[in-house]
């Protein structure tokens, strides 16, 4: 359920080599005016602990609002991406960083800004992520850290981690939803035009033989009429002919497109689906479980309970409307 924090100053820290695609995101999520929200959204500003003006990448110049009294005094504190991995982080920042969340505060990282979170030493006995080209350098500097690689970003309760610079939108979007709830998470994401919830991990950005142009073009569609008859059974034998691939290269060029296999891919779809249809308090269970092709409200319950921790109809009494 929403649980708003008692303190909604959002403050994004800055410093000269800003990172300015995940401070935009940071902006974007929480420093924009929002009306519908009501009097009780995000009130956000800009920390810096070195001289401004701060350079940003981009030949962008910022200004930031306030120095250590206004990181102090946030209740989330967010780190964008760091302005290199073997650059140090200086003292006065991983000492304020440490401070804050001492004090309470919860600390986000965005990509690289991971570095400056594990310099102030709140990432050690914690699992966190980042971008998967950084993963190396973290382990070898920080080893008392849990490294979880092939996610978009990791919830530690006060201090959260996300992937690649994109990664951040979703890491943003999920702290709405806990603050929020979904509703103002499903409305942040329509005004940024993303997802509010993307499935998967960084495991299909990585690096890995890309399929040939042919492949890609016959597997796109297909993902797309896939999706639109989720009512119906979808067999791996079918899907292989229909993509014009013999079932074995079917299932390693899908793994390779999406990160996971056809079966699971598939349920994950299904299940979103089924997720949608009772946000909107849509039907009987029954007509829901058929609709996302399940077959049956049992089977539903079944897979609903695996992923999201709930049953259907405890979901649609808590989130519909």
């Amino acid at each position: 359920m929403p649980n708003p924090p008692a303190n909604r100053l959002v403050v994004a820290l800055a410093y000269d080599g800003l990172c300015t695609f995940e401070f935009g995101v940071a902006v974007e999520v929480f420093g924009l005016e929002r009306p519908e929200m009501g009097p009780g959204w995000y009130r956000f500003a800009v920390a810096a602990l070195e001289p401004s003006p701060l350079r940003a990448a981009g030949g962008v110049r910022v200004m930031a609002d306030g120095g250590a009294a206004l990181l102090a005094a946030a209740g989330t504190i967010l780190v964008p991406g760091w302005r290199g991995a073997a650059e140090p982080v200086p003292p006065a920042i991983a000492a304020a960083l440490r401070a804050a969340h001492d004090r309470g505060a919860r600390v986000l990282s965005l990509c690289s800004g991971v570095f400056v979170l594990a310099a102030a030493g709140l990432l050690e006995g914690r699992r966190a992520t980042t971008h998967w080209r950084y993963l190396d350098a973290l382990r070898a500097a920080h080893p008392g850290i849990t490294l979880v690689p092939d996610v978009l970003y990791v919830d530690e309760g006060s201090v959260l981690t996300a992937a690649g610079s994109a990664a951040g939108i979703d890491l943003c979007l999920h702290l709405v939803r806990r603050d929020f709830g979904p509703a103002a998470a499903n409305s942040v994401a329509r005004r940024l035009v993303v997802p509010p919830h993307r499935e998967g991990g960084q495991a299909q950005f990585i690096p890995r033989p890309v399929p040939v142009e042919r492949e890609g073009v016959r597997l796109g569609p297909l993902l797309d009429r896939m999706r639109a008859r989720l009512d119906a059974p979808q067999p791996l034998e079918a899907l292989a002919r229909e993509a014009g691939m013999s079932l074995r290269t079917f299932i390693r060029r899908f793994r390779e497109t999406t990160g996971m296999p056809p079966g699971e891919w598939l349920l994950r779809q299904r299940l979103d689906r089924a997720r949608e249809l009772l946000e909107q308090g849509q039907g009987a269970l029954e007509d829901v479980a058929a609709s996302v092709g399940f077959g049956s409200a049992a089977v539903l319950r079944l897979h609903f309970r695996r992923r999201f921790g709930t049953s259907p109809g405890a979901y649609r009494a808590r989130f519909a409307g």
